[in-house]
């Protein structure tokens, strides 16, 4: 007699881990979070996990997320052993601040705050939960909505720890603030949350890094606010290298005031399943927006890219450059939107994706989208997919370069566009590191 296994659903697991959690979230103090956890979560059981029906996920398959068994951790600490493998990870020694999160819990012992400029804070969001709630009710939830999105009520429902990072009026913080996110073990969640406020005439550069120390399945559902107010720089850079069996989903909302400059460069390398979306809202006047992202899937790997810009007001400037290097098997999807509303005249937006597809096998989709309800604009978009140049590589190896050598000239030029347009030199060689690293590997499992 054959016995049929009961395949998991991934929704009623975390219906059911809500309701367990409950309890101790109604008595630890923090009441006052508790009725938007209950709406979170309710709107999640709505609109439950997405499948290939939903407009907004027809390219990327959620059924093995779905069928998944992923519960948070009760590991929440790094071990010595774990806590040595981060040196490899960490993006700028001269950071003054960098804050460790382990299956998305602050890691202090491991978390180093230096001299901070006046009026900056930097620390655990948790802790400003319990201590400073009105502050955090100022902000939470006002830059990204989960009223249409799922993970992001998942996120909100099972909110514990993240970063929380603020930049006064006037302060310009010269050194880098980086946040490191580190998954292990098998099978486990966790809901990194992030809020970050720069006030009015303030600067600061952050670097947001999500790695995995091992190779188990496990599943980082983050979500991070921006607030950028009048006149405020905030220079933003994500890298992703989490394990090649895990499930990585990211949203990221940022609302920019008057005359204000918001950049960020998304590098997406790890993953078995990766969507990360990105939304700015140009609340005001003058307000410029930059999003870049830089995205390399191979193996069995899929990658998939939104983001939205959003012109609200007139005046204000948007550049956007995705670029993907697909090998193997891989699948991408880029789907880039611009709206510019009735009343944002004297719009420029500028959004390209460019593709360069290394195997027959590989795929993207890319779909870069402009709706323009103002009569008086300047925007443009485009997408290429292509593959290596054979003309190139002839024209190179004629000048005696290998072939092997070759390949890897022309996918550095093609990544050279996007690198060159970070802000951040330290950022910069370390992205062209890993880059190297990647195409170094992959010819390695290609001579094997």
């Amino acid at each position: 007699m054959t016995t049929k296994v009961k395949e998991h659903n991934g929704k009623e697991l975390f219906l059911a881990e809500f309701d367990r959690k409950k309890p101790h979230w109604s008595s630890n103090g923090n009441s006052w979070l508790m009725p938007v956890r209950e709406e979170a979560i309710a709107r999640f059981a709505e609109l439950g996990i997405p499948d290939l029906k939903d407009e907004e996920w027809r390219n990327t398959n959620l059924a093995p997320l779905s069928k998944a068994a992923f519960s948070p951790s009760t590991v929440l600490e790094l071990s010595s052993g774990q806590a040595k493998e981060l040196e490899r990870y960490r993006v700028d020694s001269n950071a003054v601040a960098q804050l460790v999160f382990y299956n998305g819990c602050y890691q202090a012992a491991h978390s180093t705050i230096g001299d901070l400029p006046k009026g900056v804070r930097v620390g655990s969001l948790a802790e400003l939960i319990c201590n400073e709630p009105d502050t955090v009710k100022e902000h939470l939830g006002k830059q990204i909505s989960f009223q249409t999105n799922p993970f992001i009520g998942l996120n909100t429902a099972f909110l514990e720890d993240g970063a929380f990072i603020s930049v006064p009026r006037g302060v310009v913080v010269e050194r880098t603030i980086e946040l490191l996110f580190v998954s292990g073990g098998g099978n486990t969640v966790s809901f990194p949350r992030n809020l970050i406020v720069a006030g009015e005439n303030s600067q600061v550069r952050i670097i947001e890094s999500y790695v995995g120390l091992d190779d188990s399945a496990y599943f980082t559902n983050s979500v991070s606010e921006v607030v950028a107010e009048q006149n405020a720089v905030v220079d933003h850079y994500k890298i992703q290298r989490e394990g090649l069996n895990a499930f990585h989903f990211s949203n990221f909302g940022v609302r920019q005031q008057r005359s204000s400059n918001f950049s960020t460069h998304s590098i997406l390398i790890g993953g078995r399943l990766v969507r990360n979306d990105i939304s700015s809202l140009l609340n005001d006047e003058d307000g410029e927006c930059t999003i870049n992202g830089l995205y390399m899937p191979c193996g069995e790997q899929h990658i998939d890219n939104h983001t939205f810009i959003d012109h609200a007001k007139p005046h204000c400037r948007s550049h956007e450059l995705y670029k993907g290097i697909l090998d193997d098997s891989a699948s991408g999807v880029f789907n880039g939107r611009i709206m510019v509303r009735e009343d944002a005249q004297k719009t420029d937006a500028v959004q390209a994706n460019h593709s360069l597809l290394l195997n027959k096998k590989a795929k993207i989709n890319t779909r870069p989208q402009l709706e323009i309800f103002a009569d008086d604009v300047k925007c443009t978009h485009g997408a290429t997919i292509g593959e290596l140049d054979d003309n190139a590589i002839f024209y190179l190896r004629s000048r005696g370069i290998p072939e092997e050598q070759a390949r890897a000239l022309i996918i550095s030029a093609f990544v050279t566009e996007v690198v060159d347009e970070m802000r951040c030199e330290t950022v910069r060689h370390y992205v062209q590191g890993i880059v190297e690293e990647r195409f170094q590997r992959n010819r390695s499992n290609g001579e094997k």
